[in-house]
C-alpha cells in the first residue's frame, strides 16, 4: 500500500514539474490590488460613504432628540413623584416605559437601515471594481491579479491598486477632486536681502 502511494505521488510530482516547465516566469504577470482601498478612494466609494454619513446623520437627530424627550420625562417624573398620585405616577411610569422601547426599536431599526445601505452601496461599487479590475487584467494580458487582502507579501512595484482606481473613476465618467495645495509661506524678513 505504501509502495503505490508513493508510486502515484512521484508521478503526479513529475508530470507538474513537466507541465511546470513548460510555462516560461517570463510569462507570468501578476498584479496585486488593495480591493478596499479601490473602494474608498476612488470617486464613486467617496460618494457612498458621504451618502452613509448622511443618512447616520439625519436619523442620529431623531434618535437624539427622543433621548432628550425621554431623558426630561425622567426629570419630571422624578420632579413631580412626591406630588402626584400613585395612579398618575403608574401611568407616567408606563409611558416613560413605552417611550424607552420606541427609542431601542427606533435605535435597532437604524441600524439595520445603515447596514442594508451600506451593504447595498458596498456591493455595488465592489462589483463594478471587480469587473474593472477583470477587463484591465484580459487587456493587459495579466496572468493573474490578486487581492492584496490575501497575499503575505508582494513586491510593491507589482500594486495596480492606484492604476484601478482611475480606471474606475474614468469608467463612472469621474474625476478626482483636485487637491489643494497651501499657498506658498512667504520668506521671513531676515532672509529677504
Amino acid at each position: 500500500m505504501k509502495k503505490s502511494i508513493l508510486v502515484v505521488i512521484v508521478g503526479f510530482a513529475v508530470l507538474l514539474t513537466g507541465a511546470l516547465s513548460r510555462v516560461n516566469a517570463a510569462d507570468i504577470k501578476l498584479g496585486f490590488v488593495d480591493i478596499d482601498k479601490a473602494a474608498n478612494d476612488s470617486e464613486e466609494g467617496k460618494k457612498a460613504v458621504g451618502g452613509l454619513k448622511d443618512f447616520m446623520a439625519s436619523k442620529q437627530s431623531a434618535i437624539t432628540e427622543k433621548g432628550k424627550a425621554i431623558e426630561k420625562m425622567k426629570s419630571d417624573l422624578e420632579k413631580q413623584g412626591s406630588i402626584i398620585s400613585a395612579e398618575a405616577r403608574k401611568s407616567k411610569i408606563e409611558e416613560e416605559e413605552r417611550s424607552e422601547r420606541e427609542f431601542q426599536r427606533m435605535v435597532a431599526d437604524a441600524n439595520q437601515e445603515f447596514e442594508k445601505k451600506r451593504r447595498e452601496l458596498t456591493e455595488a461599487v465592489y462589483k463594478e471594481i471587480v469587473d474593472i479590475i477583470a477587463k484591465y487584467g484580459q487587456d493587459e494580458k495579466y496572468t493573474a491579479i490578486l487581492p492584496m487582502q490575501s497575499v503575505l507579501y508582494n513586491d510593491k512595484t507589482l500594486d495596480i491598486t492606484d492604476t484601478i482606481i482611475r480606471k474606475f473613476n474614468e469608467h463612472k465618467g469621474m474625476t478626482p477632486a483636485p487637491v489643494s495645495t497651501p499657498a506658498p509661506t512667504p520668506a521671513p524678513a531676515s532672509e529677504k536681502k
